[in-house]
């Protein structure tokens, strides 16, 4: 994001002193949800390297992971746990692909070593079939 006064993608006020330090290296998250909402921030603005530093290498893909098609829209978290070395966030994230809005839910794991806390995989609710 060239203008750091611009509001954080994740929520935050100001992206220059919310998860701008995360992406540009100069800070390290201190909890599951810090990790999240820096690793969403990094999706809406691109910043590949970033995301793939903060996966586990258990399960890094080796493949890119951002897509300059989708447009970020928002993101919710709707709850955080942290037990030790262990995280789990839920949240909700809403993107528009191809003009057409979508909303992403995911409860995701996360894991401290060495440390730093890193991304491990997440589990996505998938929409109910509406009922006839």
């Amino acid at each position: 994001m060239k203008n750091s006064d611009h509001g954080c993608p994740c929520g935050g006020k100001r992206f220059q002193t919310c998860c701008g330090p995360f992406l540009a290296g100069a800070a390290v998250a201190d909890t599951p949800e810090t990790l999240m909402r820096s690793r969403y921030s990094a999706y809406v603005t691109g910043t590949e390297d970033y995301l793939k530093a903060t996966w586990h290498p258990s399960t890094r893909p080796q493949e890119t992971v951002t897509d300059p098609s989708v447009k970020w829209l928002g993101l919710e978290v709707r709850g955080a746990t942290q037990d030790g070395e262990r995280g789990v966030v839920h949240f909700v994230a809403r993107c528009r692909v191809a003009g057409r809005g979508q909303r992403l839910e995911e409860t995701s794991r996360f894991v401290f070593e060495d440390g730093l806390w890193f991304y491990i995989d997440g589990e996505f609710k998938q929409k109910e079939p509406a009922e006839k």
